[in-house]
């Protein structure tokens, strides 16, 4: 048996080199070697909390797991976007970059206590079994879920297996039970039509490591098109970011000169500026880039930049506000440290965190003013903790994170439909900002002559 000292001990063993191993690369442990008292006796607050759980609990725990569950706990606190990733979310983060999964393919989130989807993936089985955005998932197997983690290991698994879902759909308690046969789920962001003649859409869904070479296929094939490209629709709404290096690389399609983004972060490491080089091709046509309040991070970055610099014109809502930038960092256990290192700026020099991107012309999503989600979606924010624009000003502390309520019950389900709709040339029948933009675009080739 193992005495109250050695344990004593070896538990002080296991919180000091947890703490050095999280912190050594922040200064906070040269700080502790310079006899910094008040965080040894926090260290040794720590320790004591740990010693009575490990010993009294009423069930069993372990201290390594409770180790792990305060790290999470002290990451989360510092804001929306941080977070320590155990192995399978840091490989889940790396798959949803640049490969492919096996699953049913839905984004989901936490939203009031419960798995909430903000879309299925288009053409995707949870598509075409028609879960909808807002569904809130309450089992999977049978089996009630609340864990964000949980229900997505659950719900992937090998090609042509079933899962059964069960959600319930706006105000509505009844169950609605889906049977889905698993897939494979390709991570396409890049998707593409033609509107008219001399008129091209582009959606990017997310940013991946391939966007940018998908995207310039996509723009050669209707800049050699026989009718000359006259414009182009870009359209970013719902496009929740992805990485840094992709949005800065199709900012870069369309800019010859000029800053594309700045970021500023208390070390000279996270304090960047990138600049647009000049194109082999130049792109001279006018875009018009729509954006809405699910465009975030990396797609807020592309409409920054072509705003400040004149290049495109914005049509929409305002964007989410997220204007901050994420590092991860690999730890020796498979996990991973997201962490928050840096705000990013426009070319202009405005921040557009917690605030957004307005748009140069407003334009409601749906089929009629009345009838929108813009105006009651989660921002940045709504979110707890979030940080402000300016760095000197202290975190908001009091935002709530409850979701606005939704007027009309069928709202999300009919705006679904309509926003994921099949990408084709009936899109101008369905889509009132696309076919906004076109008209602007046509309307420009017309006075421009």
């Amino acid at each position: 048996m193992i005495s109250q000292k050695s344990k004593h001990i070896k538990l002080w063993f296991i919180v000091i080199v947890a703490v050095i191993f999280l912190t050594i690369g922040s200064g906070f442990y040269r700080n502790l070697s310079a006899s910094n008292d008040e965080a040894y006796e926090s260290l040794k607050l720590f320790s004591d909390v740990i010693e009575l759980i490990e010993q009294n609990y009423v069930d069993p725990v372990e201290a390594n797991d409770l180790i792990q569950k305060a790290i999470q706990g002290m990451v989360q606190s510092l804001d929306p976007h941080s977070e320590l990733m155990p192995p399978d979310a840091f490989e889940d983060l790396q798959i949803d970059s640049k490969g492919k999964f096996t699953g049913i393919g839905i984004h989901i989130t936490m939203r009031e206590g419960f798995i909430t989807v903000i879309s299925p993936i288009e053409g995707t089985p949870a598509y075409k079994a028609g879960i909808q955005a807002m569904d809130k998932i309450i089992k999977v197997d049978g089996t009630p879920t609340n864990d964000l983690r949980d229900a997505v290991n659950r719900m992937r698994g090998p090609k042509g297996t079933k899962v059964t879902i069960t959600i319930i759909r706006g105000k509505s308690p009844e169950e609605i039970n889906l049977t889905i046969v698993r897939d494979v789920i390709p991570i396409e962001s890049i998707k593409s039509v033609t509107l008219q003649p001399g008129y091209a859409y582009i959606r990017i869904t997310n940013f991946t490591g391939s966007t940018t070479k998908d995207l310039v296929k996509d723009l050669e094939k209707f800049e050699s098109d026989k009718t000359a490209l006259k414009g182009l629709v870009l359209d970013l709404r719902n496009n929740g970011g992805g990485l840094l290096n992709q949005a800065i690389e199709v900012s870069d399609l369309f800019l010859e000169e000029g800053i594309i983004l700045s970021i500023r972060g208390r070390n000279e490491q996270n304090t960047k500026t990138f600049s647009a080089q000049s194109n082999k091709i130049k792109r001279n046509y006018p875009i018009v880039l729509l954006i809405n309040g699910g465009s975030a991070s990396a797609s807020e970055i592309v409409a920054g930049a072509l705003q400040d610099h004149k290049r495109a014109l914005l049509l929409g809502t305002t964007s989410f506000g997220k204007g901050s930038v994420q590092t991860v960092e690999p730890l020796r256990d498979g996990s991973a440290l997201k962490l928050t290192t840096a705000r990013y700026y426009t070319p202009s020099g405005k921040s557009i965190q917690a605030k957004g991107i307005e748009p140069d012309i407003v334009v409601k999503e749906g089929y009629s003013g009345d009838m929108s989600l813009d105006d009651r979606m989660l921002k940045e924010k709504d979110l707890r903790n979030h940080l402000n624009a300016d760095p000197n000003k202290p975190q908001d502390q009091t935002k709530d994170l409850t979701q606005k309520e939704l007027n009309e019950e069928d709202l999300a389900a009919k705006l679904h439909e309509y926003r994921v709709g099949k990408l084709d040339s009936d899109i101008l029948k369905k889509d009132i900002q696309v076919a906004r933009a076109l008209e602007i675009l046509i309307s420009y080739e017309t006075f421009k002559k």
